[in-house]
This record gives C-alpha cells, sequence and structure tokens, in this order.
C-alpha cells in the first residue's frame, strides 16, 4: 500500500489532482452518490444569492459514461502531465494553473452564446490535447489502436466525438481548440511572428497563491511552513561554511 501511495504521490501535481477529481466526481455522479445537477453550468446560476461560483470549476469534472470514465481520466492526465512535464510554455506551476483557467473560462463564454452546453470536460479535454501535441510535429502518437501524427491528435479526438455524440458534442469539442489555439496565439504566435509582447501573462495573484506560505494546526500550536526554496540549499549554516575543505582541530 505505501508503494501505491509512494507512487501516486509521485505523479505530477496539478495533473494528478485534476484528474483525480475527474474521476471521483465522475464515479459518484454515475453510482448516484451524487447529483449531477451540482455539476452543470449555466451563468443564469452566477446571477442567484449565493450565486453557485463552485460550478465554474464542477462543470469541467464530470467525464461521459461507462468506459468513459476510464479513458478520459486517462486522457486528461496523460495530456496534463506532458504540459506539466516538458512543455516549454509552462516552465512553473502557476504557468499551468493560469492556461487551464484561461482555456477554462473561454470554453464556457463560447458555450454560453453559441452552444447551450452545460458540462465541459470534453472540451477541455481537446483543448489539453491540442496543446501538448504542438511541440510533437513529425512524432507519433496511439489513437486507441490507431497510430497517427501527433498534431492530428485533436482532430481524431473531434472525429470519434461526432461519431459517438453527435454533432453537438463535436461543436463542444471545436470550442476546445478554439480556447486553446487562441492561448497559443497570444502566448506565443504573437509574440514570436508579430514581435509583440506576451498578451495573457499570468497574474502575479496566481503566483501569490501557489507561493503563499503554508500554515498547519497542530496539538501544540500552529505551525508554519515558509515557501519553499529552489536552490536546494537548506539549514542554519552560512554558504561560505558549506564549502568542502580539510578538517581543522580547534585548540
Amino acid at each position: 500500500m505505501s508503494d501505491v501511495t509512494s507512487l501516486y504521490f509521485s505523479t505530477p501535481p496539478v495533473a494528478r489532482t485534476v484528474a483525480t477529481a475527474v474521476f471521483i466526481s465522475s464515479v459518484g455522479v454515475y453510482t448516484g452518490m451524487l447529483d449531477m445537477y451540482g455539476f452543470f453550468f449555466h451563468y443564469s446560476m452566477l446571477l442567484k444569492f449565493p450565486p453557485s461560483i463552485h460550478r465554474l470549476v464542477t462543470s469541467f469534472l464530470i467525464t461521459s459514461k461507462d468506459l468513459g470514465v476510464l479513458f478520459d481520466t486517462y486522457f486528461v492526465y496523460n495530456y496534463l502531465s506532458q504540459l506539466e512535464r516538458s512543455n516549454p510554455k509552462f516552465t512553473k506551476k502557476e504557468d499551468l494553473i493560469w492556461y487551464l483557467m484561461f482555456i477554462s473560462s473561454v470554453i464556457i463564454l463560447v458555450n454560453s452564446l453559441f452552444t447551450g452546453a452545460v458540462l465541459y470536460l470534453p472540451a477541455l479535454l481537446i483543448g489539453l490535447c491540442y496543446t501538448a501535441t504542438q511541440d510533437q510535429r513529425g512524432m507519433q502518437a496511439h489513437f486507441y489502436i490507431v497510430t497517427v501524427p501527433a498534431q492530428l491528435m485533436p482532430w481524431c479526438m473531434l472525429l470519434a466525438q461526432l461519431l459517438f455524440a453527435g454533432p453537438n458534442s463535436f461543436l463542444l469539442g471545436l470550442t476546445g481548440i478554439f480556447a486553446a489555439h487562441l492561448h497559443d496565439f497570444l502566448t506565443r504566435i504573437y509574440p514570436e511572428f508579430g514581435y509583440g509582447p506576451n498578451l495573457i501573462p499570468t497574474p502575479g495573484f496566481v503566483s501569490w497563491i501557489l507561493r503563499s506560505p503554508r500554515t498547519r494546526i497542530t496539538g501544540y500550536g500552529t505551525s508554519y511552513a515558509p515557501p519553499s526554496d529552489n536552490s536546494g540549499r537548506g539549514g542554519p549554516l552560512p554558504d561560505s561554511w558549506r564549502s568542502k575543505g580539510p578538517g581543522r582541530r580547534l585548540g
């Protein structure tokens, strides 16, 4: 059991957290333990008091039925872990969090205006796939049992949605590609080829939240953990005392 726990916590934290939330929420809904209505989003729900702000997140947590619970969860983890581990656009955790916030907001806005969809994980999943495969040109990928060029993966997923879930799901998937491409244009294409700035840099408040000191209530008081230092140095001694050299006996 400890090996399973160690393996779980050794995975990329953002991918691990999102995939776990997707899996638990979907299993809860499809087994009847959770009410599907609590996950829907409609803009009118933000106008109530208190506003259902949580739906901005929960509307991205429900997979398709049956085997879709496993496959969708796997694809969410797979593409998010690729972005978190090796994508040059997301060198910091806050950059990936801001990316998720941006494309999720675009997906909600576009679908609220044009499609009327109330659950958005299919769009987010295709958006993640689109972003992850932009830097994999020339590589091969597996779509179930078929090998295709990596950059065609989001379009294969769109085709599968059209065949198995109908045109409404296809349109929903298109909004995911639109959101991911808009993010790519504003952060990479325009700065590189238009010689302009990054139009949507990661806001300071996202970095502040992730780097804020953490407190923990213990039996003897509150413990305080400052933000970790990535330099890898630690301990109370000055840096000049850590240099290696022959020992000298005092006295």
